[in-house]
């Protein structure tokens, strides 16, 4: 079992920056892909990005490519989102995702393990 909190989410303006992060527990955090995911009012939630095991198994949805990256400490059972360049179609709740295993996925179906999400609004 893993249990996933979120922070970090708040009100900024277009163009700023916020980081999210995410605290993991459970022993074997370091075995699990994550993942960050958002949902939009009147929307389905959608990928964000994913982080492997290693330092360079990263992918991101192309809304987010150059703006948002994806980071991990396993030391501290945490993944991070720094989201910078920030616009107003990235408001939405974002959450974070567990799964097992060592591929990159995109589907929501594929995660096995989710936060309470935390809200992101970016006022223009």
């Amino acid at each position: 079992q893993v249990q996933l909190v979120e922070s970090g989410g708040g009100l900024v303006q277009t163009g700023g920056s916020l980081r999210l992060s995410c605290a993991a527990s459970g022993r074997t955090f370091s075995r699990y892909t994550m993942g960050w995911f958002r949902q939009a009012p009147g929307k389905e939630r959608e990928f964000v990005a994913a982080r492997g095991w290693t330092a360079g198994s990263t992918y991101y949805a192309d809304s987010v490519k150059g703006r948002f990256t994806i980071s991990r400490d396993n030391a501290k059972n945490t993944v991070y989102l720094q989201m910078n360049s920030l616009k107003p179609e990235d408001t939405a709740v974002y959450y974070c995702a567990a799964r097992g295993g060592t591929t990159l996925r995109v589907e929501v179906h594929e995660y096995d393990y989710w936060g309470q999400g935390t809200q992101v609004t970016v006022s223009s």
